[in-house]
């Protein structure tokens, strides 16, 4: 006899000052993923928007905004366009690996690097190797931190230039959170490369769908996002095609953010 299921408790954070869009506050909804059946409630809340942050699921809850929006990529019919075709060439030779996750000191340093180079400032760039730790290896759920390392020479492994925390859900992959090496002349684009490389894993996993967490209208850091079509976004009509030129009326609206990024981990969420 199977223990009987117990509905999630949800709640809501206080209001805090918005990572994305200057001037606004954000809120978020939340709740513990524990127990046998967490793999089934992160499915199930990730289908409503819900992302996943060590053995937390949550979403933007706020009162006077709706600028984030859930989209994710419809993997089978995804074809890449001329430019991502250059850019899977650029980074075949990559040996990618999808490992357990468990982090290590050479993670920890290339997060390091990407988070100054591209996030200097933000919250993030004060986690410590425990901090990290926990960010990879509190889970639930079914995660792999997949590894992107340059070929090796004379049977050593290669340098490792991009990393990828990922969740597989029931219906897809859901891309937590991803860095790279920013300084390599020679791969522009690696962060690019990273999603495209979930989309085809996916696909080939016969996983219809890559989530990539959370559009936000009137921020230019997130357009980025539309380059991948299909794509699909969340409304109160259900999952829905998204008009790449409704992200671009969207961006002429609102000023671009110059905020640091989201930093989702349990402790934040508690603290508010």
């Amino acid at each position: 006899m199977t223990a009987p299921f117990r509905f999630p408790r949800f709640f809501v954070t206080n209001p805090s000052p918005c990572p994305y869009l200057p001037g606004r506050s954000e809120r978020k909804v939340f709740t513990e993923l524990s127990g046998d059946n967490a793999s089934e409630l992160n499915d199930a809340l990730g289908r409503i928007g819900f992302r996943r942050s060590q053995n937390v699921a949550y979403r933007p809850s706020c009162t006077d905004c709706t600028a984030c929006v859930s989209v994710r990529v419809v993997t089978q019919q995804f074809q890449p366009n001329a430019t991502q075709r250059k850019l899977l060439r650029r980074n075949e030779d990559l040996v990618i690996s999808a490992c357990k996750p468990w982090s290590t000191e050479e993670q920890f340093a290339l997060l390091q690097r990407y988070l100054n180079a591209r996030h200097a400032g933000g919250g993030m760039t004060e986690m410590d190797e425990m901090d990290f730790a926990d960010m990879v290896e509190q889970t639930p759920v079914d995660t792999q931190i997949v590894e992107y390392r340059e070929p090796g020479v004379d049977g050593r492994v290669g340098k490792l230039v991009g990393a990828c925390l990922t969740d597989r859900q029931g219906d897809g992959l859901s891309m937590i959170y991803s860095f790279f090496d920013t300084q390599l002349p020679h791969r522009p684009g690696l962060g690019n490369f990273i999603i495209m490389d979930h989309i085809l894993r996916a696909a080939a996993a016969g996983l219809p769908y890559v989530y990539l967490g959370y559009w936000v209208k009137g921020s230019a850091r997130m357009q980025y996002k539309v380059r991948y079509q299909p794509l699909e976004k969340l409304g109160r009509d259900g999952w829905t095609r998204f008009d790449p030129v409704e992200g671009d009326a969207a961006l002429s609206e609102a000023p671009a953010s110059s905020s640091s990024p989201r930093q989702v981990e349990l402790a934040t969420i508690l603290r508010k």
